[in-house]
């Protein structure tokens, strides 16, 4: 028999796995980092290019958050309202997870913790944030084509392509009514029921799509730009390199292969969106990128705590006007 000890220990590192392997991953970028570049060395950078500069590139990315809770409070209008506050703070909490935990396993808490503060029902959770991260992928792609367009000699083919692009959510959604009247009188039961569920998680009707897709648009168009920008303030260039980068380490955080915390993951996207769009493959370019990768890392991930911060003492400050 396996001693009560050995069991309880068992199921402590089940429960903390998670946990664990962000710490151990952490550590490990940690050392790294120190061995190759020296933490001092990449913090330097910070007073180069100028507290007030990164000062505005956490306001702008406080902003996204808020954007970000402004779309779940549109989407969910019935169930939230008068609460963005709470709701806010339940996006960061949200966004935190999802950056710290491995290969995206913190989406995992977004259905759950709006069936928990707001009562949204577990489908409709889980089908509303697959919408959003389709939304998501599609804003950032079209974010990172910017920067493309930018580039290109003659402007006139490019832009009409992404522009074209950047609208196709919406004749998209307009199939929705044929598709789900062709498909639902084909399922009965459980099945019908799940596509009922999913069809609730998706936008009510055009309008709320195009507000959905505003606020995305919006939420990644701004991030991605004063992404590209530090990028450019620390020595990467040229423009489209940035937007590269920017566009590589975002992709690598929507897609399922995530280190904990984007450690080690996050940094080599942004450099292989760079190096795919033009920077210098020299030995003193990567240096240079690999220093300005690490940067950015760092900046996204103190947004992220500062934006929970934030949040909690909003919902602190709330809890002490409603006398709790």
């Amino acid at each position: 028999m396996t001693p009560k000890g050995d069991i309880g220990k068992q199921s402590w590192l089940r429960r903390h796995r998670a946990l664990l392997i962000s710490l151990v991953s952490v550590g490990g970028y940690a050392f790294f980092v120190e061995e190759v570049w020296g933490w001092a060395s990449i913090v330097e950078r910070w007073s180069s290019v100028g507290f007030g500069h990164i000062t505005l590139a956490f306001l702008l990315l406080l902003f996204t958050y808020v954007a970000r809770a402004w779309r779940l409070h549109d989407y969910f209008p019935r169930e939230t309202s008068g609460r963005f506050v709470e709701l806010f703070h339940l996006a960061q909490v949200h966004n935190l997870l999802n950056i710290m935990l491995p290969f995206r396993s913190g989406e995992t808490s977004f259905p759950l913790l709006m069936r928990s503060e707001f009562s949204v029902p577990l489908l409709r959770g889980t089908s509303a944030l697959l919408v959003m991260r389709v939304l998501d992928l599609h804003a950032l792609l079209a974010a990172g084509g910017l920067g493309l367009v930018l580039e290109a000699a003659d402007k006139r083919l490019p832009a009409a392509l992404w522009i074209a692009f950047l609208i196709a959510p919406v004749p998209a959604y307009l199939l929705k009514g044929p598709v789900l009247a062709r498909v639902r009188p084909k399922l009965k039961g459980k099945l019908g029921r799940i596509l009922d569920g999913i069809n609730e998680g998706l936008p009510v009707n055009a309008a709320s799509l195009v507000r959905a897709w505003f606020a995305t648009a919006v939420n990644w168009g701004v991030k991605v730009v004063v992404f590209a920008w530090v990028l450019g303030l620390m020595g990467v260039s040229p423009l489209a390199a940035t937007f590269g980068g920017a566009l590589g380490g975002e992709l690598s955080s929507v897609l399922p292969f995530h280190a904990p915390g984007g450690v080690g993951t996050y940094p080599a996207a942004i450099a292989a969106g760079a190096l795919a769009l033009g920077a210098s493959s020299a030995k003193e370019g990567i240096d240079l990128l690999g220093r300005a990768a690490v940067n950015l890392h760092l900046i996204i991930i103190l947004s992220a705590l500062i934006g929970t911060g934030v949040s909690i003492l909003l919902d602190t400050l709330r809890k002490l006007a409603a006398g709790r």
